[in-house]
């Protein structure tokens, strides 16, 4: 396993690359759990060369959010990376990537003013520029992103179709705690007492979806109930939306298909899940 900290070497080495080969790549910010190691499995079982990124993205993180406190692990990370047998790790630093005098940024529109984007309005362009900037850099075939992040799945493979890129991105299933919570980087910002309660996130969704199989229509009557149950277990709600999975628009009626997509506050770690309805 190489370890890649400047971009004109990264760059020098993917295209050197043999184009039949099939280049893997997972981007992440570091603080690795089993969910990005599974995007990992996935990339080595289905491609010649897998890389992954480690940065941490300060243009995606707003104003009183969490950058200086987010968790850098690159020992322990690149032990697990090293285990899977990864070929490349690029970490490249915040000075090479936003050099001084720094003006360019990539936006989606529509996609991204709605769900998280309503209250981190300047999250995706954040994400869609250091995306855009990383495929460039390494020229994967594929890129493997978890459906945790529903919304940023759904931007980022409009900005690939969009701007006519070759990179193809492989979803992969939500990976889970043992119970149901959905596993993030942030969940060790949680106290033990949120941390027992943090599960009841996912059992409600899974009793919306529930009600809804068994004949409950009415979305109001859901999300009412739905509400009603996270505020009893202390969350804290930034946003409840049933959408169109490939839209993002929201709907005033359920069909099978659509996503229930939540964002919430448990004391002061904000939490994201989803599911299909």
């Amino acid at each position: 396993m190489l370890v890649v900290d400047s971009i004109q070497q990264m760059k020098l080495i993917s295209r050197e690359w043999d184009t039949k080969l099939s280049i893997g790549f997972v981007p992440t910010m570091g603080a690795l759990h089993s969910g990005h190691l599974d995007l990992v499995k996935q990339s080595k079982k289905q491609n010649d060369i897998t890389v992954v990124s480690i940065f941490v993205n300060p243009s995606q993180f707003g104003e009183n959010e969490d950058f200086d406190k987010y968790p850098s692990t690159f020992e322990s990370d690149s032990t697990h990376l090293k285990a899977l047998d990864v070929d490349y790790i690029f970490l490249p630093n915040k000075r090479s990537i936003y050099p001084e005098g720094y003006k360019t940024w990539v936006e989606v529109a529509d996609l991204t003013n709605k769900l998280c984007g309503k209250s981190r309005p300047t999250h995706f362009k954040g994400v869609t520029t250091i995306v855009l900037k990383l495929v460039n850099i390494v020229q994967p075939t594929n890129m493997y992103m978890g459906e945790k992040d529903f919304q940023q799945v759904v931007v980022l493979e409009r900005m690939l179709t969009d701007l006519n890129l070759d990179t193809l991105i492989k979803r992969c299933a939500i990976v889970r705690n043992h119970d149901g919570l959905a596993l993030s980087s942030r969940n060790r910002y949680l106290s033990q007492e949120e941390r027992v309660v943090a599960p009841e996130l996912q059992k409600a969704m899974q009793k919306f979806r529930q009600k809804f199989l068994e004949g409950e229509s009415n979305l109001t009557t859901l999300v009412t109930s739905f509400k009603e149950t996270l505020t009893n277990f202390g969350f804290i709600i930034d946003y409840i939306e049933v959408v169109d999975s490939i839209s993002l628009v929201s709907k005033k009626s359920l069909v099978n298909g659509d996503r229930l997509i939540v964002a919430v506050f448990l004391g002061a770690t904000r939490l994201i899940d989803n599911i299909e309805i």
